[in-house]
Parts: structure tokens; C-alpha cells; sequence
């Protein structure tokens, strides 16, 4: 079988999309015989967890180890999931596994996550490595990843989503992150406010807890101009000063690189990590999607917030980008995330709305976006409001809508974003045109 007929399978084998809990993986883990050689850091959070773990990644390939990093979901193909040396694994280097765990599990039915995260780890369990990062895929808890006693647990900003599953308040969805400490092991936090429920399992526990502003913190500094151009990282034992920002962009970017460089701080009898490392770390580190900014006329904004933690930073960043005469914006979610409150964040920057269809029976249609778009109370200075087929025909008439000064936003969920990349990086060379 391909990899593509292989996730075809996986996406039949359970009668749900989601199922919390890890007896079922933990078994086939066992089976496999699933285990690292190498220290491991997991990192969960609502936000940041992509940024940190792409930080993670490039300062520990700059120091010279060898990386294998697995994130989800997957902006356009498959593949981008799992990455080795700082690039996505050949299609073929995957099919094996799927192999492996479909004869392990017997009887056991898996979700598409796990059947997907057990082959990816098996992968990099076997693959000559230095360092792993795991990104959490939901919560923490009971999610896949959590099979793993991870070596350096990393938790970043809390706030709410996935309320079906993890709760309804920071405090319950807080305790469901906590899940991935372990005893005595190292355990970040770059939450600056953490949920009580996190503090007192961590203590309970008997973790190794960093916290921020109180285990290690990070300064900024301001040039002549007034612009930020400096930044300065302390930790219990190792400082860094005169540290450039990051490539990522973005408000909480200084957050998220102060909560790796902790983690590394944590293992640093294990993984020592020089200061020429971090800083060319931090200034390669790329990662498509997060307040991504393509030049243009007009320039195009990509960025994949999807609740109204995350679209409430990228208001900031976009309020922080300078003038800009109009803002459209493209925009395709999940049914079951807080659309509302996401459309309010924005609402007061964007001059005309594009809703889409995204290719997932879990998405809200273009005209259920349309329609409590319509349903707030103060729906900003848009004067345009469309629904497309799809993410790309929406751009396309954004493009078009547009004037060579204004902005265009892409935002929401991941196939939203992968949608208008799924044929490479967009290339607008005038307002009306998309090549």
C-alpha cells in the first residue's frame, strides 16, 4: 500500500475522529516494543507549541545533533508531520512503520492520530538521533504523545479550546496539559499567568518545575528608532544578552523562544547547547503559517490562528505592521471553535471578508461563517462580505478586490492556510494577479 492509501485506511478504522484516553495506544506501543535511546522534550499548550518546537529544532541542529521533530497537523502534505535533520521524511521512509503498527495492533482499533502518531515515532525511535521533540496534538493527558515519558516537558500558553474535550475553564484544561510531566523530570512553563490546576500537579508530582518570570525570564530592548531590535534570556544558571529576534514573527515569539531555551537550560548535562548556537538557532528558525508575511502588492499575511487566543495576537501583530489602506481577509474554520469570538478580535481590522469551504466535514461551511459574521453586534468597517468554494478561489478574488497598497490576510485552520499553499508559495506581482 502508499502512504495515501495507508491514511485512507487509517481514517476508516474508528468510528470516531477523536477518542481520548491511551489504553488502546499504549498497548500497541508495547507490542512494537516502542522506546528512545535519545533524552526526548514534549511540548503542549493551545498556542506556541509549533513556534517552540521549531526553535527547539533549528538551535539543536545549529550545536551540531542530529533532530527528529513530530508535529501535527500538516499544512499540505502528509509527510511535513515528521522531519530529521530539519527536513520532512521521503514518503517511503514512512510506509514501513504504517506497516508495523497495522500488524501489532490485532484487534485494537486506533483513531487516525494515533494509528499515524505510533508509525512516526516508531520512526524516529529507530532513526540515529541526538534529540526528539513531540508536539502534543490535544491536551496532553490522554493524547498519543503522552505514551512517551518524556525527558523535558515543555507546556506554553493556556487559554480556551477544544472545551469538548478538555474543558471549560483554564484551570480543567490546565491540569489536562500538566498530564505530560513526569516525576523529577524538568517541566517549562512559559504560560507568564499558569493555572493553579498546573502548579499543584506539578508539585504533587514531584516535577522539576521552571517556571516564567520566576525560573528564567527574557528582557527587550529598544534601538534609537524606537523599533524593537534586542533581546536579553536569563535563566536559573545561564544568561544570553544582546540575542537578535527571532525569524519567527510575531508578539509572543520572545515567549516561545524563552521557554525552549529553559528546556535546553533543563538538559544541558545531556544536550549542552552554546551560545553561537542559539543565536543562529533563533535566526534560521522557519516555520510556514505562523505570521508569515510574503511581499507583495498588495502583501499577503498567512497565519494559522484558529481560536481567539491566537487570532487575539495576530490582531496585535497586524496593528503593528504599520498602515495599510484597506485589510482583507480570507477566512475557513472548524464547526467547533469559537468563530465568534475569533470574528470579534478581528472585525475591527478587516475592510472585506472572503469565508471559504474548507475539504473536511468538521469545517463550518463559507456561509455558516457568513451568517454569524453577520450575527455580531459590531461587525467593524467591512463593506464586503463573500463566500467561496475553497481557500485558493477566495484569494484569488481577494486578489482581485484588492488595490496594490492594501493588505490580505489568509487565517483560521490549517487547511485553510494549506489551502492557498498547496501549489507552492503564492507569488502576487500586482493586484489583479495570482501567480
Amino acid at each position: 500500500m502508499t502512504l495515501s492509501e495507508w491514511l485512507d485506511r487509517c481514517e476508516r478504522l474508528h468510528p470516531t475522529t477523536i477518542e481520548m484516553g491511551l489504553d488502546r495506544v499504549e498497548q500497541v506501543r508495547a507490542r512494537l516494543g516502542l522506546k528512545f535511546a535519545c533524552p526526548v522534550i514534549t511540548v503542549a499548550g493551545t498556542n506556541g507549541k509549533g513556534s517552540t518546537c521549531a526553535m527547539l529544532e533549528s538551535i539543536a541542529l545549529q550545536a551540531g545533533y542530529r533532530v527528529g521533530v513530530y508535529t501535527s497537523p500538516h499544512l499540505v502534505r502528509f509527510e511535513e508531520r515528521c522531519r530529521i535533520d530539519g527536513v520532512a521524511v521521503d514518503t517511503q521512509q514512512l510506509v514501513p512503520h504504517f506497516e508495523a503498527v497495522e500488524a501489532a495492533r490485532g484487534v485494537v482499533s486506533l483513531t487516525y492520530f494515533e494509528f499515524t502518531s505510533l508509525a512516526i515515532m516508531r520512526l524516529l525511535s529507530q532513526a540515529p538521533l541526538d534529540l526528539v521533540v513531540l508536539e502534543v496534538g490535544l491536551g496532553g493527558r490522554l493524547d498519543a504523545v503522552n505514551i512517551v515519558d518524556t525527558d523535558c516537558a515543555v507546556i506554553t500558553s493556556i487559554d480556551i479550546d477544544h472545551t469538548s474535550y478538555l474543558g471549560s475553564d483554564r484551570e480543567q484544561i490546565g491540569f489536562e496539559k500538566a498530564g505530560i510531566m513526569r516525576a523529577g523530570r524538568p517541566a517549562v512553563v512559559s504560560d507568564p499567568v499558569p493555572p493553579r490546576s498546573l502548579l499543584e500537579h506539578a508539585a504533587q508530582l514531584g516535577a522539576d518545575l521552571r517556571c516564567f518570570g520566576r525560573d528564567f525570564s527574557y528582557g527587550a530592548q529598544q534601538g534609537p528608532s524606537g523599533a524593537w531590535q534586542q533581546w536579553s534570556w536569563a535563566g536559573r544558571a545561564r544568561r544570553y544578552s544582546g540575542l537578535a529576534y527571532p525569524a519567527l514573527r510575531g508578539t509572543n515569539q520572545l515567549l516561545n523562544a524563552s521557554g525552549a531555551l529553559a528546556a535546553f537550560e533543563a538538559l544541558g548535562q545531556r544536550l549542552p547547547i552554546s551560545a553561537q548556537a542559539v543565536r543562529s538557532g533563533l535566526a534560521l528558525v522557519d516555520l510556514p503559517g505562523r505570521f508569515q508575511i510574503i511581499p507583495g502588492q498588495p502583501v499577503l499575511v498567512l497565519d494559522v490562528a484558529h481560536n481567539p487566543h491566537a487570532v487575539a495576537a495576530l490582531a496585535q501583530n497586524l496593528d503593528q505592521m504599520g498602515f495599510y489602506p484597506r485589510t482583507l481577509a480570507v477566512f475557513g474554520a472548524m464547526r467547533d471553535k469559537d468563530i465568534t469570538g475569533m470574528l470579534v478580535r478581528l472585525a475591527p481590522l478587516v475592510d472585506e471578508w472572503h469565508f471559504c469551504d474548507l475539504p473536511t466535514a468538521r469545517a463550518a461551511s463559507a456561509a455558516e461563517l457568513a451568517a454569524q459574521f453577520a450575527a455580531l453586534d459590531s461587525p467593524g468597517p467591512a463593506r464586503g462580505v463573500v463566500t467561496h468554494a475553497d481557500p485558493l478561489s477566495a484569494l484569488r478574488a481577494a486578489v482581485a478586490s484588492a488595490d496594490p497598497a492594501d493588505r490580505i490576510l489568509v487565517f483560521g485552520s490549517f487547511y485553510t492556510v494549506g489551502g492557498v499553499l498547496k501549489d507552492g508559495l503564492p507569488r502576487i506581482t500586482t493586484a489583479k494577479h495570482l501567480g
